[in-house]
């Protein structure tokens, strides 16, 4: 483990280097290579030194302990017994950033929300997760874009996908795939019940033309008019795109965009990345680690998230965390859960680490 370290160190000392080089800044592209590899070398490279700091501080505590001065003595177990208790922490976060990364994590992501159990409830809940997401998008400075949306007349969504593009957008949102469950009263009711419903979420890293081709010649490609919620926001143009992969029988619609063209682009790459979503399921469903689809049928059962607005709490099964502020999460505020779930994520692949 130490010498692949000092090889990225090593590495990391020439690209600084090389980008302190005259002759660098005259190839803007590959000064931007350089500094691309050298900030993603960057946090391992500060961890592990900071790991070889408090080695270093150990072993001269160590050597001072045979000083005869007692002074000194004392001072040298002081220190010894700092870093002794910094080195285990420094040494989990080093191993943590060695983790193999998603090859997915900085992609653009896409996200489709579907009413499952409770009717008009679930998709007014829909909405709801909708507007939740979307603000915790914007606060992050991403770009959110609806590719396809079928409302309900009150104002509900029975499904919806939409784009999110910005940096690192699928490393936050990849935890949210599954069943989300809702307690509460709805508007409709006149008697104060609360009633559970539910709701399934997917998310699908945007795929990326290297990683999966549409041969054209299996897609059908249909145009029609856009249509909302009984009846409005029809649009008079024949805009609206349904793609259709003929051996597999995906569908996608795409209506969101005025221009033809831009709803075909779209339409295509949810397209591509669905196929692409299912080739990564079959071969995960290949290894002995196999796991459950994403979405589940939208039973209860099946919850991977409560929402209970009497008591005011969001809950997540997966990792047992509760918070007590559904309010701000439904406004957006999901750093604390999404940072439990990576977290919980990360140990369980230190764990599967160890064991290998």
């Amino acid at each position: 483990m130490d010498e692949k370290l000092l090889q990225i160190e090593d590495r990391y000392d020439k690209l600084s280097a090389r980008m302190e080089d005259p002759d660098t800044y005259g190839e803007p592209g590959l000064y931007a290579s350089l500094a691309k590899e050298r900030k993603d070398l960057e946090p391992v490279v500060e961890a592990w030194r900071a790991v070889k700091r408090l080695r270093a501080d150990m072993a001269g505590a160590e050597d001072m302990l045979s000083e005869a001065d007692p002074e000194l003595q004392a001072l040298a177990r002081e220190e010894l017994d700092a870093a002794r208790e910094a080195l285990p922490a420094a040494e989990l976060a080093l191993k943590t950033l060695l983790l193999p990364r998603d090859p997915n994590d900085d992609k653009n992501v896409i996200v489709e929300i579907r009413g499952g159990v409770g009717g008009e409830e679930s998709a007014l809940f829909a909405a709801s997760l909708y507007r939740m997401y979307s603000m915790y998008a914007e606060s992050r400075g991403w770009t959110v874009s609806i590719a396809n949306i079928s409302e309900t007349d009150l104002g509900g969504i029975k499904e919806i996908s939409f784009v999110i593009e910005g940096q690192g957008a699928y490393s936050r949102f990849k935890f949210e795939s599954g069943v989300h469950r809702v307690q509460r009263v709805p508007e409709t009711e006149t008697q104060g019940r609360v009633h559970t419903s539910t709701v399934t979420v997917a998310v699908l890293p945007e795929a990326d033309e290297t990683e999966y081709a549409l041969d054209m010649n299996d897609v059908r490609i249909d145009v029609f008019r856009s249509s909302g919620a009984g009846g409005q926001k029809v649009n008079k143009t024949s805009s609206a795109i349904r793609v259709t992969h003929i051996p597999t029988g995906t569908v996608v619609e795409c209506q969101d965009e005025r221009s033809q063209y831009k709803n075909k682009d779209r339409a295509l790459s949810i397209l591509a990345s669905r196929l692409a979503q299912a080739e990564r399921d079959k071969k995960a469903a290949e290894r002995a680690d196999q796991r459950r689809s994403q979405v589940g049928t939208g039973m209860r059962n099946e919850r991977i998230r409560t929402y209970n607005f009497p008591q005011g709490r969001v809950t997540d099964h997966r990792i047992g965390l509760t918070v007590y502020r559904i309010d701000a999460v439904m406004n957006g505020d999901l750093d604390e859960i999404i940072d439990a779930l990576v977290t919980a994520d990360q140990a369980e692949r230190l764990r599967q680490e160890d064991q290998t």
